[in-house]
């Protein structure tokens, strides 16, 4: 038949039961006259195939049986994009066939992750450098101030209210400190008071012609010890309140005037970096950074701005709370040194009623068991 004839001689190719070639076949394709292969006359049988049902083919070198081939075979017409694709390299081929999978099958690998799912570890990564960069910028605004070489805003108006309230911070912790000595001295007093009035009394049972006299020295040792108490309340009252001024009020506007001059800081740094930007030349390198510098002033002007207003604020209700706090302590310190002095004891008392003061009785300081019960 003439479709035998035309077979090509790379139509079979004989396999054993174990995969191996057979050793008659050794020579094949070792013909010169089968060394360049055309296109046109490429056949592909698969008669040979079809009494495959076991095996391996092992690889090695392409070898042509010497013997005619004897099944049939269809023509391959020639392909320029055939062609072509045997001569480009295995690279490229490959891409495609990468490309193919990727289009026609789902592909696992890493997932790429939306904008509003950022990774945790980054996001503090970004505020790490965000706090450096705005660190760095108020150091160096802060060195530049003290070495006279930078500019700072100032409100003299606001700058000098903080100073006074400073100033009357100290003043009043100096007030604090010295009272409260003049306590701890009016205790030691208080007891040596109390031993002096027990010492006299002691030896007016023990001395009949003198008991008289002792007793009247008992009784007004004992009197200034019991008045000694009276006035001691008042005072650690007036310690209590203005430590709460000063450590509770006056502090809490201390911070806000801290945030107050971070936020003036910031402000000054930002605004010393968009001036240094506006000064340097303008192109496409420079604008984008120029912009964001703007609005990076736009946002401390805004931030500082609403803390000054805050601190003003602020202020104008302490010096109202601070009025009225010390006009009532200082008249409760006042009338109650001068009616302890003057040894009116009913004044004193009074004066303690007057601003609800309890006084601390000794050992009262634990309840008793029925109070717990």
């Amino acid at each position: 038949m003439d479709e035998e004839v035309h077979r090509s001689p790379a139509a079979e190719i004989s396999v054993t039961s174990n995969g191996e070639l057979e050793e008659s076949h050794e020579d094949v394709f070792r013909d010169p006259s089968y060394g360049d292969l055309n296109l046109s006359e490429s056949h592909i049988s698969s008669g040979s195939f079809a009494s495959m049902t076991e095996g391996i083919i092992a690889s090695g070198p392409y070898k042509v049986s010497a013997s005619q081939p004897t099944s049939p075979v269809v023509p391959v017409a020639p392909s320029s994009a055939a062609a072509s694709r045997l001569a480009r390299p295995f690279s490229d081929s490959q891409t495609e066939i990468q490309k193919g999978t990727m289009q026609g099958q789902p592909q696992s690998g890493p997932v790429v992750l939306a904008d509003d799912l950022k990774n945790p570890a980054m996001e503090k990564l970004d505020l790490v450098r965000k706090w450096s960069i705005n660190t760095y910028k108020c150091t160096r605004q802060i060195l530049s101030e003290k070495l006279g070489r930078g500019s700072r805003t100032v409100d003299l108006e606001l700058e000098g209210q903080i100073e006074v309230l400073r100033d009357n911070k100290r003043k009043y912790e100096h007030v604090v400190k010295l009272t409260q000595t003049l306590a701890n001295q009016l205790t030691q007093m208080m007891q040596t008071q109390r031993q002096l009035g027990d010492a006299f009394a002691d030896l007016g049972l023990k001395s009949p012609e003198l008991h008289e006299e002792f007793g009247y020295n008992a009784d007004t040792q004992k009197l200034l010890s019991k008045n000694g108490e009276t006035l001691l309340g008042a005072i650690n009252f007036f310690i209590a309140s203005v430590n709460t001024l000063v450590d509770k009020t006056i502090e809490d506007t201390m911070i806000n005037i801290k945030q107050y001059e971070t936020a003036r800081v910031e402000f000054d740094a930002y605004r010393t970096d968009l001036e240094e930007l506006n000064l340097g030349p303008r192109d496409a390198t420079t604008l984008p950074k120029i912009e964001y510098s703007q609005q990076q002033f736009q946002i401390h002007r805004e931030k500082y701005e609403k803390m000054r207003n805050d601190v003003s604020i602020k202020l104008k209700f302490l010096e109202e709370n601070k009025v009225k706090v010390l006009h009532n302590q200082l008249i409760l310190f006042h009338n109650a040194i001068a009616a302890y002095y003057a040894g009116n004891q009913q004044q004193l008392d009074q004066t303690l009623k007057q601003f609800n003061i309890k006084l601390k009785m000794p050992g009262g300081d634990t309840p008793s068991w029925l109070e717990e019960h």
